[in-house]
């Protein structure tokens, strides 16, 4: 009688324990600054269940505004936010402590164009070809107007008298350039193959990905705080983003795929050439690190701009403990 009591009473708890909802997933949210393809990695992370696996829910928040996705991290609405290591830096000179724990994009993804009949002469020194040029630019904070006003430094032309900047949004530079406003386009794809069909330009006069090198372009960064208190949960975020990146380099095709359901109304030609473009150049980072050399470029646009004050050590603003860690499992 006991035995069937007993054998009764485990089958009705087995019951209960069946209709229980699973062991709920930690929500973790990242804030972006746009919604784009260049951050297509960490969309194959979600959607191929690298996260899930590590039992987290990410999720993404499209925020505008310059430091928005910034602001969202200092105060707790987001774990996590993409964007470069710079504004890590612009925080620590402000008292916050950020940190960028695993790479994204690692070239700069912008790309210099000469309107049709405007192009430079053959072995022609870019100071004498740039000078008197009027630029349709980005927004001044933004990275392409930064990487702008870096390489006019570097060629030794003064932003203010020797070109003119005409600052606008990066959706309105095909525009300014098709409209006779500009000779030269500040831009990226899709514009960049748009504005080749239309014929207002050729290929790039400068490849900033191959110009430039490494750069610490977009990172995801999250609180210093994040990292004392919680470092397995950084730790299983950083292994779903280096998944994802290296799922997107091995399957392009797979990627792609991804790529389609996450931007449904963009047009195929659009996405295509910004792939393309994108494994061509090499932007995304290969396995999530961030080099000394990524951040030293970084930093030298940002401090050439204006907009960084004074250097900041990249020990104070990137670790990488964790992106060594995720790679080290992965081997």
């Amino acid at each position: 009688m006991i035995s069937r009591l007993l054998i009764c009473a485990l089958l009705a708890a087995l019951t209960i324990l069946q209709t229980l909802p699973a062991h709920a997933q930690k929500t973790l949210m990242v804030a972006e600054p746009t919604h784009g393809v260049g951050y297509l990695p960490l969309y194959v992370a979600i959607r191929n269940g690298y996260f899930a696996k590590q039992g987290l829910d990410v999720k993404v928040m499209t925020v505008d505004g310059g430091s928005t996705h910034t602001n969202a991290v200092l105060t707790g609405q987001a774990f996590a936010f993409i964007g470069g290591p710079e504004h890590n830096a612009y925080a620590k000179l402000k008292g916050g402590e950020l940190r960028a724990v695993v790479n994204v994009v690692d070239r700069g993804n912008v790309y210099l164009t000469a309107r049709t009949g405007s192009e430079p002469k053959p072995g022609q020194p870019w100071p004498a070809y740039f000078k008197g040029k009027s630029f349709a630019v980005g927004l001044y904070g933004g990275t392409p107007n930064s990487i702008t006003r870096y390489l006019l430094k570097k060629w030794g032309l003064d932003a203010r008298t020797d070109v003119a900047l005409i600052e606008m949004t990066t959706s309105a530079v095909l525009a300014a350039v098709k409209g006779g406003r500009a000779e030269i386009g500040v831009t990226s794809e899709p514009l960049l193959t748009q504005g080749v069909k239309q014929g207002l330009w050729s290929e790039p006069v400068i490849n900033i990905p191959q110009e430039l090198g490494p750069y610490a372009y977009s990172t995801l960064n999250v609180r210093l705080e994040s990292i004392a208190k919680e470092p397995e949960l950084v730790e299983k975020f950083v292994r779903g983003v280096v998944q994802g990146i290296k799922f997107t380099y091995a399957d392009p095709e797979g990627a792609a795929a991804i790529a389609k359901k996450e931007f449904p109304t963009m047009p195929l030609d659009d996405l295509k050439a910004t792939l393309d473009r994108t494994f061509a150049d090499g932007l995304w980072s290969r396995d999530g690190s961030i080099s000394a050399e990524a951040w030293n470029t970084g930093e030298a646009v940002v401090l050439a701009a204006g907009i960084l004050k004074k250097p900041v050590p990249y020990d104070d603003i990137i670790d990488t403990r964790f992106v060594r860690s995720a790679n080290a499992a992965s081997n």
